[in-house]
């Protein structure tokens, strides 16, 4: 738990890791408010201090779910939708506008492995998806905020919390990270400004 931030807002909590970390955030001490556009996609025991029912196209959502936050943790995605998206840029966009205007500095964002790697050598599936999270990646990296850019590799829903993975900046060493292991850098990363303005890869070894 962090001296100085206590409240977080988590967009993306209904995703795969987004449910994942809302519980470890929680457990950690943080009160936490969640944007989401379909509240029924919460398990009914989720804890989150605030849910706040809407979008973060919306800029009024994203504002009413700013009130009162200290640090941001943005882990939006498309699920597996893989088709040409804004969604994730401009998100946050409207994140930084509201954290700028309400003099908040902590955001850490995930995005993907595919931003450190030459763009010719990501699968071309992946394609649109990864130059909508660089549009989101150079948002953050321009937005003078105190921002952690998280770079996972593929992310295992059934692999388990270690705490024991790996980080490292600009580099990625391993092919897979839990999305417990990686709930937990995102929460960790709230309470240490050892990663703020990095890019980190994280990943861990499961057996």
């Amino acid at each position: 738990m962090s001296d100085s931030i206590k409240n977080v807002a988590i967009f993306g909590a209904t995703g795969m890791t987004g449910l994942a970390t809302l519980p470890q955030a929680v457990a950690a001490g943080y009160n936490v408010t969640v944007l989401v556009r379909d509240p029924a996609k919460l398990p009914a025991d989720h804890k989150a201090s605030r849910v706040v029912v809407g979008d973060v196209l919306n800029k009024e959502d994203v504002k009413k779910a700013m009130e009162g936050q200290d640090a941001v943790i943005i882990i939006l995605g498309t699920r597996n939708d893989l088709s040409p998206t804004t969604m994730m840029s401009e998100g946050t966009k409207n994140i930084i506008e509201v954290m700028k205007a309400r003099g908040i500095r902590k955001v850490v964002g995930c995005m993907s492995v595919f931003l450190l790697w030459e763009r010719s050598k990501v699968p071309p599936r992946m394609v649109p998806v990864t130059e909508d999270h660089d549009r989101m990646y150079t948002a953050l990296k321009t937005s003078g905020l105190d921002y952690v850019a998280v770079m996972p590799p593929h992310i295992g829903g059934d692999l388990p919390l270690t705490e024991s993975y790996m980080a490292s900046e600009n580099m990625l060493k391993g092919r897979t990270i839990s999305t417990h292991d990686l709930g937990h850098f995102f929460v960790k990363c709230l309470s240490n400004t050892e990663w703020d303005g990095k890019t980190v890869g994280v990943w861990g070894e499961y057996k």
